[in-house]
């Protein structure tokens, strides 16, 4: 499902903006969730624990501008597209620290913002996400790979820490880890450095010799027999991003 985040906090224009939003879903009859923020502090507390495909971010907002709402939601998701809209065209050249996709003025003109959606449609992933369905304590629990920072192995269980920092921990595994996790490593964004980890590298602050720093405040440690290969294949995952 396509996940899209729409904040502004001009009441008139939000509700202007979801209207044409939900109408370009229904004309391309996506399978899409539109969600609607009018203070820019509501849509990074959701962003603690879930993640969207797509950002439409108004600029000139209270307390927290669009340019730094931006900068928060790339620290926290580099795959996602970035579209700004505002009223204030002086602020397109600050705006692209963030590698937005698309800068429309106000007010926004159907065409435009169908443009600007169309465009980063094509670019996300969205219909091809990787799941894993995990078995807990509690029953049956599944995951999307979007919402993995990464998995250990430990004590014949998988140990899952979810963007925001919450834990889900598996009942003894009837198989490998190696078996658990290889539907994860289909996903581009994952590799495992370690024969006891599965990494999301979307998620990772800094790579240091030891190992991977993580967004979340989690470590993972990179095997020295695979330090070079996982080296090379995290600065390819960068390259791909910073190309796209």
């Amino acid at each position: 499902m396509l996940r899209i985040a729409l904040c502004d906090d001009a009441p008139n224009e939000l509700a202007t903006l979801k209207a044409m939003t939900d109408e370009y879903i229904k004309a391309c009859g996506l399978d899409a969730e539109l969600k609607i923020f009018s203070h820019p502090d509501k849509l990074l507390s959701v962003c603690e624990t879930e993640s969207f495909h797509i950002y439409l971010l108004d600029i000139v907002m209270p307390m927290v501008s669009g340019l730094e709402l931006g900068q928060s939601i790339r620290r926290m998701n580099q795959e996602a597209e970035i579209i700004y809209i505002t009223t204030e065209p002086g602020y397109a050249l600050d705006a692209y620290a963030v590698n937005p996709l698309h800068y429309l003025i106000k007010p926004v003109a159907k065409e435009s913002l169908f443009k600007a959606l169309e465009l980063a449609v094509a670019k996300v992933d969205f219909g091809k996400e990787i799941t894993v369905t995990v078995k807990i304590k509690e029953g049956l629990r599944t995951l999307s790979a979007g919402q993995i920072a990464c998995c250990e192995y430990k004590n014949h269980a998988a140990r899952y820490t979810l963007i925001g920092g919450e834990r889900v921990e598996t009942i003894t595994l009837a198989c490998g880890f190696a078996e658990h996790i290889a539907p994860l490593l289909r996903d581009a964004r994952f590799l495992s450095p370690h024969v006891s980890f599965a990494l999301n590298m979307s998620r990772v602050e800094k790579l240091a010799r030891e190992g991977f720093y993580l967004r979340e405040g989690g470590f993972v440690p990179v095997s020295a027999k695979r330090y070079a290969a996982v080296r090379n294949a995290y600065l390819n995952y960068r390259l791909s991003r910073e190309e796209t």
